[in-house]
């Protein structure tokens, strides 16, 4: 089986996706530099070749660009590969692909939404392991209290907000996030 990767570029950066004929493999957010972004890859699938994405593919790097731009595109039906994943990491990020544009959840709400209440840190760590960044959208998964909890990719917690405020995130009804904090869209050190 031919696994494919491209490059693309984002508002954060370089960012890619890898796809193969059952779906997308794995996305990765912009490392420091797009030559670590490319060598991160090269090293998670060496056998990897580049390509040009087709169809659902390019209509998921499409719509990672437009979120990360601002848009409100939904990646509930890009076609994910989540071969090999543990049967409970497959449940969290299918609950989690429920929670849409701007909206967000906690982790304890995940945890009941993906069937295991109570388990909120184990959502964590499958979380921390989300091959898929955008379209599973762990950035729009907050701790109790409307705290910020962690964010494993690069740019940890500053990229987080970021994401979460291009998104113009509300949690519930209530106004926007981030509205009241004049932060701007551009939080990230480059």
């Amino acid at each position: 089986m031919t696994i494919r990767f491209a490059l693309f570029d984002t508002p954060l950066g370089r960012s890619a996706i890898v796809w193969g004929a059952d779906g997308i493999r794995r996305t990765l957010l912009p490392e420091r530099d797009p030559a670590t972004t490319l060598q991160l890859l090269r090293r998670m699938f060496p056998e990897a070749e580049p390509g040009e994405p087709t169809g659902a593919v390019a209509a998921a790097a499409a719509g990672m660009r437009s979120l990360l731009e601002g848009g409100r595109e939904d990646l509930r039906e890009a076609p994910l590969d989540m071969s090999g994943l543990d049967r409970f990491s497959v449940a969290v990020y299918q609950a989690l692909r429920t929670v849409g544009p701007g909206q967000t959840i906690t982790y304890g709400a995940l945890a009941e939404r993906a069937g295991a209440p109570g388990a909120a840190r184990a959502v964590g760590v499958a979380l921390g392991r989300n091959p898929f960044p955008i379209i599973v959208p762990c950035h729009r998964v907050l701790a109790a209290g409307g705290r910020t909890g962690g964010f494993s990719a690069p740019g940890g917690v500053v990229t987080k907000l970021e994401i979460l405020t291009r998104e113009r995130a509300r949690v519930g009804e209530t106004a926007g996030l981030f509205d009241d904090l004049g932060l701007p869209l551009s939080l990230r050190r480059r």
